[in-house]
């Protein structure tokens, strides 16, 4: 990358409680990979102050939870309280943010977790960025493997039935995923390139 347009960092903060979101966490990752970011995958169960200050430095952060009891798991909770010494100082200001979760059910309440991921991102004044694409599988002409399947616009949502391990995160959520990592790391390098010219204009 050159110094025009600079690698954006991505960091991805998830918990997975049963390996299916990690599955999804990954797909994310491998897509914002592919539009050149420089991305840090994060076990919110398992943060440290090293892992804490690679979210700090992150131009990005994608939010990610399985949906338990129509919300994000409590283990996400847990960090999303933790993120309030961050809220006090305003560490995360003007970072770009997006979400994802997984669940049994189709929809499950999956809408829920996103809007508690961008309410968490709103209160950090981080700029959300959707899914930005149209609802899959909603005609008669459509397809199971389309694209957001599930028809979520607020991020990306996948389903695993619930007799199923890891492996069986279908391959349509995956690629939406994939699309949704892609997505945050061109609008993060938009961003970093943004405040890199502005920066350039009043040192002038």
């Amino acid at each position: 990358m050159s110094a025009v347009t600079p690698a954006p960092v991505v960091s991805i903060a998830y918990h997975s409680g049963y390996g299916h979101t990690a599955v999804v966490a990954e797909a994310v990752r491998v897509g914002a990979a592919a539009a050149g970011a420089t991305v840090h995958l994060i076990k919110v169960d398992e943060i440290g102050e090293a892992e804490w200050e690679l979210l700090d430095g992150s131009d990005a952060i994608v939010f990610g939870s399985p949906t338990y009891m129509g919300t994000a798991s409590g283990a996400f909770h847990v960090f999303a309280e933790a993120t309030s010494k961050r809220w006090f100082g305003d560490v995360w200001q003007d970072k770009v943010a997006a979400g994802f979760t997984n669940s049994g059910s189709k929809s499950g309440d999956k809408l829920h977790t996103l809007q508690f991921f961008q309410t968490l991102a709103a209160q950090h004044g981080m700029s959300w960025v959707n899914l930005g694409l149209k609802p899959g599988w909603n005609s008669t002409t459509g397809s199971e493997f389309d694209l957001n399947r599930l028809g979520f616009f607020s991020g990306a949502a996948a389903q695993t039935n619930s007799d199923e391990g890891p492996e069986g995160v279908h391959k349509a959520d995956l690629a939406t995923a994939e699309h949704l990592g892609r997505r945050v790391a061109d609008h993060t390098r938009v961003v970093v390139a943004g405040r890199a010219a502005l920066t350039a204009t009043v040192a002038v």
